[in-house]
């Protein structure tokens, strides 16, 4: 038998295939010793099949006369060899990926052997196996159409009764194999699309239906693994969990896209029972209930990690109830979703964080020990008051009220979740116009639509409420959808509401939302880039001018871009001036873009993330360059963004570019003009005259003294300190050796030597303003370069204070022509009047104390 098995033959013939399955049928029992010679036959005649079903039919005809398929099952029951079943169901696997003609899908189909593999008792132990299997049932599901499907189905009445391939699938569906549960989803998703009804309600009912219970509750385990993971980060910030984090995310996010592949499929169904099982194993016991300001032991899951997976959830899975069920949801009380929770008695909350208590003066409120303006212009209704927050010991904050009080006395990333979660609400198209409107975050553009449509159709409108910016819509004209939601919500979920937050009107709940981002503006302990998420949101709801606000918010704006402004002055004389302009054409930019974006600009993996990392591995000191660089990059995005918003209240576009002065021309009388300098700057190694440069003698390395002359100089906003050689055979010349930033160099007189000089030495530039250096998360921290020291010393005092009077002038030149290039900028509406130049420090300044230097 082995000899004749390798004779020579044409290898793709019918002869060929005929011999093949001669051989195969021969086969009575699968052992170790014929085991190789059967996976070949095996291999050999599936080939043979794919090639004839694209050439020749008579192979299939051949293949369907000596019923090929019923050997292949009778060989996997003459064998218990793992090797045979992996071979079988490859070679099954192959043809039925490759067969084209419906003909031959129909009858591999139409008979009880494909159903027969799919239910057989493989040995599952082996994971290679398991692959295979999967696969094969994979594939299967790839050729399945309204007329395939019937094949594989038991059905008694009409109804099916028996789906081998479905069921057999899920049993998988929560494997710990990645690509094993990815296999699965796919073949479900095959299922769903094909549309045949009676498939669908037996994928529907149960006990199938606890497919979808129980993917939903996988993905629950899932989502307290990444909180876990989120909170250890949050408390050791040193901690690199950043890429084990995104990890777990992009996994979360696969996971919601195929629920939404799911509901794609349109199978009601389907499409209720995710909506229930999310809402009742995730939404109500999970999320829900995290958001409350009180600290409770029985939370399973933080506030941030919660409203990221809300944000993702209302982003994702586009089903209209669930939309409106979670919004409906942020009018109930948290507790209303904790079981069995019990209240105080003594009428106090547990110590949350966020401490509200009764003041003599009702206008404020303390928050974090820290005095909180009641805007007064604004109805008391409008407002949360602390007698509302607490009363007879049961809490009336509701969720939504909630997410206002992270905006307005939260941290960084509480404030960055809770903007998330209104802009993901607001850009929900599956969220009825309605309840945008009831949650106070409905776009004007959009209230006035709304309001046109009405007048069109005839109700009684007056002109003044079309454009009226104290208006609200009549309590009957909004609240039927949402009673709708909030009563399903009291009877399929047992939640009940807040009576007081559902009879509001919506204008009180948009002055609220608008309270508290007024509130963030003036805020000085969040983060620049969460400011300008805030600022998104602002543009979404006011899109055309000032008129959505009323004088009080206008004020605390311009009072807060007031001192915006004098803190971008201040770093107009600070370590970084000749850099400011540059960082802030590059910011306007920025922001411009980030104003304008469809959608705020940072991806929701970013909440999870601390937004306070050390940019670098150095603990450096709170006067380091490199941290005032950063303090004035912040400096000047918050001023960018209020300076936008001031633009935007006035009605008028954005420029591409801030309106700045262009660098002025060298005085004639200037050093720079005197030492033959131009606007390039000094280069190292060329040639300048030594017009005021004061002679002096310097240690870069111990025992190495130099002698060099020193000089000040600036061009524009730039300046410099300059060390030259003077030239022996040319006088009143000198060749450049060093060159350092002038701006920072903080020249003192050393209190003990009044013949030292002390400067400090600043990098040339900040790595973080490189994009190409810029630390992004998962990314190793890069070292900063530390600031350097000179001591100076000089021939005698007189010496040393000129050259001390020296520096400082020139840095108030280079200051005053930052100033200047940024007047045009901040005399914006004439919010503050710049002065042309600056005065110089007291006297005092030169006699701070320092470290002598003992090189010298």
């Amino acid at each position: 038998m082995w000899s004749s098995f390798w004779r020579s033959r044409d290898r793709f013939s019918l002869d060929e295939l005929r011999y093949l399955t001669d051989q195969l049928q021969k086969v009575q029992i699968v052992n170790n010793v014929n085991k190789n010679f059967v996976i070949e036959t095996l291999r050999s005649i599936s080939e043979l099949i794919t090639y004839g079903d694209q050439h020749d039919s008579n192979y299939f005809d051949f293949f369907m006369e000596r019923q090929v398929m019923g050997e292949f099952v009778r060989i996997l029951k003459v064998s218990r060899i793992v090797s045979i079943s992996l071979q079988l169901l490859q070679t099954t696997s192959i043809m039925i990926q490759n067969l084209k003609s419906e003909r031959a899908i129909h009858y591999m189909f139409s008979n009880e052997h494909i159903n027969f593999l799919i239910t057989y008792t493989f040995d599952f132990r082996n994971e290679e196996l398991l692959s295979y299997y999967i696969s094969f049932l994979r594939a299967i599901s790839g050729k399945l159409d309204k007329n395939t499907i019937s094949l594989l189905v038991k059905t008694q009445n009409e109804e099916v009764v028996s789906f081998p391939l479905y069921v057999e699938a899920i049993r998988f569906a929560s494997h710990e194999e990645s690509m094993i549960r990815t296999a699965v989803r796919a073949l479900t998703l095959n299922v769903y699309h094909v549309g045949d009804e009676s498939v669908n309600r037996f994928v529907a009912k149960a006990p199938h239906a606890d497919y979808f219970s129980n993917l939903l509750t996988f993905f629950q385990k899932q989502c307290l693994y990444l909180n876990g993971m989120v909170s250890e980060t949050l408390k050791n910030l040193d901690s690199d969990t950043t890429t084990a984090i995104l990890n777990v995310v992009d996994e979360i996010e696969d996971n919601l896209y195929y629920i939404s592949d799911v509901i794609s499929a349109g199978i009601p169904e389907v499409g209720r029972l995710i909506t229930v099982n999310i809402l009742q194993l995730l939404i109500f016991p999970l999320l829900l209930p995290s958001l409350q300001l009180d600290a409770v032991d029985d939370i399973q899951i933080g506030a941030i990690t919660s409203l990221y997976l809300l944000c993702c959830i209302l982003r994702i899975v586009k089903i209209k109830d669930l939309a409106n069920t979670i919004a409906a949801s942020l009018f109930c009380p948290p507790e209303a979703f904790v079981p069995d929770s019990e209240t105080k008695l003594n009428g106090h909350a547990p110590d949350h964080g966020y401490e509200i208590q009764q003041t003599e003066n009702k206008n404020v409120i303390e928050v974090d020990g820290c005095s909180k303006k009641i805007l007064p212009s604004l109805s008391s209704s409008s407002l949360v008051h602390p007698e509302d927050i607490i009363s007879k010991g049961v809490s009336r904050l509701t969720l939504r009220d909630a997410l206002l009080s992270y905006i307005t006395a939260g941290d960084d990333l509480q404030v960055l979740s809770s903007l998330s979660i209104l802009a993901t609400l607001l850009q929900t198209k599956e969220l009825d116009e309605t309840m945008l409107d009831a949650l106070g975050i409905l776009p004007q553009r959009k209230q006035h639509k709304k309001l046109l449509q009405q007048a069109l159709v005839g109700e009684d409108l007056r002109e003044d409420q079309l454009f009226s910016s104290g208006r609200s819509f009549i309590r009957d004209g909004f609240s039927c959808e949402l009673d709708g939601y909030l009563q399903n919500l009291k009877e399929q979920y047992g939640v009940a509401c807040s009576s007081l937050e559902v009879g509001t009107s919506p204008s009180v709940h948009r002055f609220q939302v608008l309270d508290a981002l007024v509130s963030l503006f003036c805020r000085s302990n969040i983060s620049p880039e969460t400011l300008w998420d805030g600022g998104w949101l602002l543009r979404q709801l006011l899109p055309y001018s000032e008129s959505g606000f009323n004088n009080q918010h206008l004020e605390l704006l311009r009072d807060s871009y007031k001192n915006s402004t004098y803190a971008l002055l201040e770093e107009a004389r600070g370590t970084w001036p000749d850099l400011l302009v540059t960082v802030l054409r590059d910011e306007w930019k920025r922001c411009k873009r980030a104003m304008e974006a469809p959608s705020p600009r940072k991806e929701l993996k970013c909440m999870l993330l601390p937004l306070d990392k050390p940019s670098f591995d150095d603990v450096l000191p709170n006067k380091s360059s490199f941290v005032a660089g950063e303090r004035m990059c912040k400096v000047v995005k918050v001023f960018v963004l209020l300076h936008q918003l001031q633009i935007f209240f006035l009605g008028r576009a954005l420029p591409e570019q801030p309106p700045t002065c262009p660098p002025s021309d060298i005085p004639e009388n200037s050093r720079a003009r005197n030492a033959a300098l131009d606007v390039s700057g000094p280069k190292l190694g060329s040639e300048l005259r030594l017009v005021d440069a004061v002679p002096c003698r310097i240690a870069f390395e111990r025992g190495k003294e130099r002698h060099f002359c020193v000089l000040a100089i600036s061009v524009g906003a730039s300046g410099w300190i300059l060390l030259a050689e003077e030239l022996p055979l040319k006088k009143h010349y000198g060749i450049i050796r060093v060159v350092a930033p002038l701006a920072s160099s903080d020249p003192t007189i050393d209190q003990k030597y009044s013949r030292w000089l002390h400067l400090r030495i600043r990098p040339s530039t900040l790595p973080f303003l490189d994009p190409a250096k810029l630390i992004t998360h998962g990314k190793a921290k890069t070292k900063a370069p530390v600031d350097g020291r000179w001591t100076l010393s000089f021939m005698d005092d007189e010496s040393c204070k000129s050259a001390l009077s020296m520096i400082l002038e020139e840095i108030d030149l280079q200051s005053n022509e930052v100033k200047k290039r940024l007047k045009p900028l901040l005399n914006h509406e004439g919010a503050i009047d710049v002065p042309d130049a600056s005065p110089h420090p007291p006297d005092d300044a030169s006699s701070s104390n320092a470290t002598p230097s003992n090189s010298l």
